[in-house]
């Protein structure tokens, strides 16, 4: 379950919080002024931040300028606690860095219900993020096409490739099963206006295969159709 990190001066506030958060079943640590709990946002790296504006040592505005500001923990969600409902002080959190602001007195339930709601938004831009790079890998077992450092990986060593040769070995990994002639290989890797021999696509398919024969052994990963041209071969692994 989550880690909530709630940060408070008040002990009662403290554990009201921590015992409406356990029951809902998330973990939760504590603190009872700003310098530790930015010392365990750091450490503990939680998932969301409960911090109360008014702390000892340093305020939770500050807190929270120095989580955003750091790399580390500047996607951590903050949700502000203050006994004061000025706009003012609503703003400058939410210019700090926080994602939410709740004026005490408040219900535990509303903060709970807060909690959860900002937790899913984080979720979800997590997960956003997860399937952006799974998208730009093409895994085959022992081979991988990353395509984010444009390079291929064979047991989790980078194989030597040029940019042609990558591009088209990435172009036909794209489309497993699907036959393209030289000349439509040629269009799509080296562009319209190429003037250069068909018998280019053939060089690079030939240092391709090279380059993967200790991978593939007798078994091709770009397949030759005779009479039309080259597919990456459909279903592969290694």
């Amino acid at each position: 379950m989550p880690r909530i990190l709630v940060v408070d001066d008040e002990k009662n506030i403290l554990e009201l919080v921590r015992f409406n958060l356990e029951r809902e079943g998330y973990q939760v640590i504590t603190s009872l002024d700003g310098v530790r709990g930015l010392e365990l946002a750091r450490s503990e790296n939680p998932d969301l931040i409960v911090l109360d504006v008014m702390l000892p040592e340093m305020n939770g505005l500050e807190v929270c300028r120095e989580l955003h500001q750091d790399p580390a923990t500047k996607k951590i969600p903050i949700i502000m606690l203050s006994a004061r409902a000025d706009e003012l002080d609503r703003v400058l959190g939410l210019e700090m860095g926080a994602d939410d602001y709740v004026t005490k007195p408040f219900s535990p339930r509303e903060l709970v219900a807060r909690i959860k709601a900002r937790l899913r938004r984080s979720r979800r831009g997590k997960d956003s993020l997860e399937e952006a790079a799974l998208e730009s890998r093409l895994d085959y077992g022992r081979m991988v096409i990353d395509e984010d450092r444009f390079a291929v990986y064979v047991d989790g060593t980078k194989q030597e490739f040029t940019p042609k040769e990558f591009e088209l070995i990435r172009f036909l990994a794209r489309r497993p099963g699907k036959v393209f002639s030289r000349e439509q290989l040629l269009e799509q890797v080296w562009g319209y206006d190429y003037a250069g021999d068909s018998r280019t696509v053939d060089v690079h398919i030939r240092h391709i295969r090279h380059k993967l024969e200790n991978l593939t052994k007798e078994e091709q990963i770009i397949e030759t159709v005779r009479g039309v041209g080259y597919r990456f071969k459909e279903g592969w692994q290694c």
